[in-house]
């Protein structure tokens, strides 16, 4: 444990990468954005391309969903990865991931990924950041479901996601 120390001692962390499939981007991830911003001088959105859901986005609307909700925002890019996520925080040059944890059910599987990235490399720290008390809930599935029977998902979105949901789901209603 001595040897652990002395190699994390005095090491700062500029850049993060927050990843996730954001399909589609939510109200929930722009906050965790916003508050990875507190800690760390830069943050990557990194939009993973999604193999084992069936996304309603394709990765190149997700994309530009997440361009236009964080346009404005400094010290944030939205790239795409794949393969090993620790690969990509090392190949660009990000000292930590950045996880949201909405309940305690979220935290054994978050443990589990951070606990397996740190045995693939140390080098990079896995910090879990909690949302905004009325995020706590949100979840991307949750927000496709209301959508799609018609449900408003306004204030749970993007203006620019809303839209792009109204035009997926014609049904999609708020007044």
């Amino acid at each position: 444990m001595k040897d652990a120390n002395r190699s994390l001692k005095g090491r700062v962390v500029s850049r993060a990468v927050l990843p996730g499939t954001y399909d589609p981007f939510t109200n929930g991830h722009l906050d965790l954005l916003l508050r990875g911003l507190v800690i760390f001088d830069e943050v990557i959105i990194a939009v993973a391309p999604s193999t084992r859901k069936k996304p309603l986005f394709t990765l190149r609307e997700r994309l530009g969903l997440i361009n236009g909700a964080t346009r404005g925002i400094e010290r944030t890019r939205v790239e795409t990865f794949s393969g090993l996520l620790i690969d990509y925080a090392r190949s660009s040059g990000a000292g930590a991931i950045i996880r949201g944890l909405r309940a305690v059910s979220d935290f054994e599987y978050e443990f589990q990924m951070a606990l397996m990235n740190r045995s693939l490399d140390a080098r990079v720290e896995t910090v879990f950041l909690m949302p905004s008390a009325e995020y706590t809930f949100l979840t991307a599935s949750m927000i496709k479901e209301v959508a799609s029977f018609g449900g408003c998902v306004r204030g749970l979105v993007p203006e620019n996601v809303e839209r792009a949901l109204k035009k997926k789901y014609k049904t999609m209603n708020c007044k």
